[in-house]
């Protein structure tokens, strides 16, 4: 009896180790963002003060007043992104879960050869693409058009990876008797396979959402002018040649710009997890 008691309390001290490894790990990751805000609420001058002192000493919204009525049209630029993230993230929802169906569940020549040459795509950085695609869009008249860089990725190789995993994890029994009396693969996709999707699909459209709101490589090249740029463009205008902007204006920009990914994320990270994990999965 006394050994046991002795194992419960050692798992129970390892338990509480873990936790609070877990914690110092946590604090570690907010700390960057806690400072951000604190930033965004300082006057320029307390911002470069040596110490720093890691809360601000008072709450002023000047910075956030400053960005709003500053030369660079923030407010229309931030409808650019979000028109931009939507359209993608969407699109990726849509195609990348067709083609999962297609891969996870059709048999067809050479299906798996052409998903072989779909996830070699992932290998590919955005800099070896985009000198063709801007020579397309170029002729098209697509150049500083927020909708182009939307319609730049409509789908995704990660995507279709992930959802295809996932479907593999679901049992086809249902979909064969739906075969067996007569119904087709759209209508099974549309009745059985997509409404056990859901946590594989919230996961796509979070993380489908926040790489779409990050793009700055892809917006530099095809966006130019101003009304027409993303949020991580704007950084950089605001920031000034060298580093010259105001630090705080800049901060209160950041803090606005990163607050509907923090919220979209806190909201639906279970789903993450477990779109993520089930992903792995098979039969």
């Amino acid at each position: 009896m006394s050994a046991m008691m002795q194992t419960r309390a050692a798992k129970r001290w390892i338990d509480w180790a873990i936790i609070l490894c877990m914690v110092l790990l946590a604090i570690c990751m907010l700390l960057p963002f806690l400072w951000l805000f604190s930033m965004s609420f300082r006057p320029v001058a307390d911002a470069y003060k040596m110490p720093p002192s890691f809360l601000p000493p008072s709450l002023d919204f000047s910075n956030y007043v400053a960005v709003l009525s500053s030369k660079v049209p923030f407010v229309r630029i931030y409808l650019n992104s979000v028109l931009i993230a939507l359209v993608v993230t969407v699109g990726q929802l849509v195609t990348c879960t067709l083609a999962a169906f297609a891969f996870s569940r059709l048999n067809f020549r050479g299906r798996d050869a052409l998903f072989f040459i779909l996830l070699v795509g992932l290998m590919f950085p955005a800099q070896v693409t985009i000198l063709p695609i801007y020579l397309g869009y170029a002729k098209v008249g697509l150049i500083n058009q927020p909708i182009g860089l939307g319609l730049m990725y409509l789908t995704s190789s990660f995507g279709v990876f992930l959802m295809r995993q996932f479907m593999l994890s679901q049992p086809k029994a249902l979909e064969e008797a739906a075969l067996m009396d007569g119904a087709g693969y759209l209508k099974i996709f549309w009745r059985i396979s997509l409404p056990q999707l859901r946590p594989a699909l919230s996961a796509l459209g979070i993380i489908t959402f926040t790489q779409t709101w990050n793009y700055y490589f892809q917006a530099k090249v095809l966006l130019g002018k101003q009304d027409q740029m993303t949020l991580p463009l704007a950084m950089d205008v605001l920031r000034g040649y060298m580093g010259a902007g105001n630090l705080s204006v800049v901060m209160a920009a950041m803090s606005m710009s990163i607050l509907p990914v923090v919220l979209l994320f806190l909201i639906a990270q279970k789903f993450v997890i477990e779109g993520i994990t089930m992903s792995g999965i098979k039969n």
